[in-house]
């Protein structure tokens, strides 16, 4: 019996998948050997030995210790493009919004509520919401992963000329891609080149404030701005003076700071509604139950941030699941442990990534307890699983 521990309201279309004869769900549990998470802040939690894995409803993991997990051979897995389509529709409507002041349109009209002769006035007054359209304006997409890509895609469709630019894009991204969506050399030839400029990159230390005062400076004048992926990506005093100064003709984020807002009517924030739809969340929570029950049952890791995607089909008898440095060595220490028990190695698969690695053991028969005992004391092991 499996125990897994809730921190957040997690979609019941996916928690459904939890077998009741071999998981218990709660929120309350103690020594879980799963957690499921959305939002909640992991940093401070102390974590018991008996969990081996947490399950992210979501892309981002910045609310979980990545590096710390990994020391104590947790594996946390995400929902990569999960929520794809949510963010993307919510990416088009601020394109919109960048382009028709309908906010600010809005805005007036709930200001006249009760008024009199609202309709004529409107007509004299809509000229202060003019905009322009998308149609026939340049998108410079940066990041072309599940997100970027659909994003892409979808204004091409609209009749955008589209940039795109993701020096890690992956095969399977670029085989998703519209063949008329234009190559970019680099960020620089975005920013010189685009109307509009839309984010979806991950926030980490190269693309922190990748958009800010030097880079605004490249950009065309009147350019308009979209950030759904990470407030970091923005340095928001550098946009607020674009703003103000008309180099930026419109900022959209999802992401509310304390500066920005009421900073500048061109400035929209949205509250983080990115993957807010009911779509959404079932998909991040289906996705998120299945990845935990594949490692928890069969060892299997795909989607995580902090091990190797390892998969194996089970077809031995035991299934020993080791996670340990990637260091030069190791396999031969972990085959010479075992030949010396007696143990014939069925089948058996190692992949590595950055510091850590994570190597699957099928043998025919039963494991000798003396046998495992020799395993955890080699040196660079984190933790051992054995599954039958």
């Amino acid at each position: 019996m499996f125990n897994v521990k809730c921190l957040n309201k997690i979609a019941k279309i996916g928690t459904d998948h939890f077998d009741p004869a071999k998981y218990t769900l709660s929120d309350t549990c103690e020594n879980p050997e799963a957690i499921l998470v959305r939002s909640a802040k992991m940093h401070d939690m102390t974590f018991n030995p008996e969990l081996v894995a947490i399950g992210r409803a979501g892309a981002g993991v910045n609310n979980i210790p990545i590096d710390r997990c990994a020391e104590e051979g947790i594996v946390v897995f995400n929902t990569p493009g999960a929520n794809a389509n949510g963010v993307k529709e919510l990416a088009i409507a601020a394109l919109l919004l960048a382009s028709r002041n309908v906010v600010g349109g809005i805005e007036w009209a709930k200001s006249h509520q009760g008024d009199t002769g609202v309709a004529a006035l409107a007509e004299k007054e809509k000229s202060k919401f003019a905009g322009c359209e998308i149609e026939g304006k340049s998108l410079g997409v940066i990041g072309l992963g599940a997100i970027g890509g659909l994003v892409a895609n979808a204004a091409k469709g609209l009749g955008m000329k589209v940039y795109g630019c993701d020096p890690f894009i992956t095969v399977e991204a670029a085989w998703g891609l519209s063949r008329s969506i234009e190559k970019a050399a680099s960020y620089d030839e975005i920013f010189a080149s685009c109307d509009y400029i839309t984010l979806h990159v991950p926030a980490t230390k190269d693309t922190t404030h990748m958009i800010n005062a030097d880079t605004i400076a490249k950009m065309k004048d009147g350019v308009r701005i979209i950030n759904l992926a990470r407030a970091e990506l923005v340095d928001s005093q550098a946009m607020i003076a674009a703003v103000k100064s008309g180099k930026v003709a419109a900022y959209v984020t999802d992401f509310i700071t304390d500066d920005l807002l009421g900073a500048d009517d061109r400035i929209v924030c949205i509250p983080h509604l990115g993957a807010s739809t009911e779509e959404s969340e079932d998909k991040c929570a289906v996705m998120a139950v299945r990845e935990l029950m594949e490692y928890l049952e069969k060892g299997n890791i795909k989607n995580s941030v902090n091990f190797p995607n390892v998969e194996l089909p089970h077809s031995g008898d035991t299934r020993i699941c080791i996670m340990h440095r990637n260091v030069a060595g190791v396999l031969s220490k972990i085959s010479t442990a075992m030949a010396d028990a007696g143990i014939n190695i069925e089948n058996m698969i190692n992949r590595s990534r950055g510091n850590y690695a994570y190597t699957i053991v099928e043998t025919i028969g039963q494991v000798p307890e003396e046998a495992l005992s020799k395993l955890y004391t080699l040196e660079d092991m984190i933790r051992i699983r054995v599954i039958h």
